[in-house]
């Protein structure tokens, strides 16, 4: 699953690199995926929306079994 996950990120990064920004894959437990925004997306007062409306959004949809995603 983790291979999955990184593929999807790799649709979401470059969006995030254009704003400053980038996520990196930190661990995927069960369904959980744990990420980390970096650069400008790591103190971004969007940073929630952005995990929540986007990574997880995209990630679900395309991986049925992700059941959430958290920021560590």
């Amino acid at each position: 699953m983790r291979t999955d996950v990184e593929k999807v990120l790799g649709k979401i990064r470059p969006a995030l690199q254009a704003d400053g920004g980038d996520v990196e894959l930190v661990d995927v437990e069960g369904g959980v995926v744990k990420v980390r925004l970096t650069g400008a997306c790591g103190g971004c007062p969007m940073a929630n929306v952005t995990l929540k409306n986007g990574i997880e959004a995209l990630l679900k949809k395309e991986i049925p079994s992700v059941d959430r995603v958290e920021s560590v």
